[in-house]
């Protein structure tokens, strides 16, 4: 996995990475794939009023209110590995803080790919945006991913039962935080 190159994701790279979105969110909730997007399985691709606050963001100045900025991996042959996004919270007084969303193409998961992107956003985060806290939210039921954010040093600071009605399916929403200091 050391092969594979993290680059930050430009504007006119969006569409190549919408496809990958795409094909990385079939896999929601099918065969022993967990549920990891609150998307019912036949609507599980990228919706198109996301994809466009998304682009938006890619955009919008650091510190602006919706800024955010996207990392991929791609291998050799520039095939897109797995992502990482951070991005701005809703709030108006949270400015020191953002939102992690990620995602690992299924023929790269479980090779430490997760780790390296979280490191990655986590550096950028601290060093190059100012940031003090990362935040996530993540479907409880998705503990391969609960794993991965907790061997990254995040902690669970709570859990909303019931979050989440999904084909016929009652889903808990497990929220996360870590505090990046010189140790990221």
């Amino acid at each position: 996995m050391s092969q594979l190159l993290i680059e930050q994701l430009e504007p006119a790279g969006f569409s190549d990475f919408l496809r990958y979105l795409d094909d990385h969110l079939s896999d929601n909730g099918r065969g022993d794939t967990a549920y990891f997007q609150p998307l019912p399985r036949d609507e599980s691709r990228f919706p198109a009023d996301k994809a466009e606050a998304f682009q938006t963001g890619l955009r919008t100045p650091l510190g602006t209110p919706g800024w955010r900025r996207v990392w991929v991996a791609r291998d050799a042959d520039g095939r897109i590995a797995g992502h990482i996004d951070l991005r701005a919270h809703p709030e108006r007084h949270a400015a020191h803080r953002c939102l992690l969303g990620m995602g690992v193409d299924r023929d790269f998961r479980k090779h430490g790919l997760g780790s390296r992107l979280i490191a990655h956003a986590a550096q950028w985060a601290r060093d190059s945006a100012g940031l003090a806290w990362i935040d996530l939210q993540v479907l409880s039921v998705n503990t391969p991913a609960i794993s991965l954010y907790q061997r990254s040093g995040y902690v669970r600071t709570g859990e909303i039962p019931d979050m989440f009605l999904i084909d016929g399916r009652h889903f808990a929403y497990t929220s996360m935080s870590k505090r990046l200091d010189s140790h990221g």
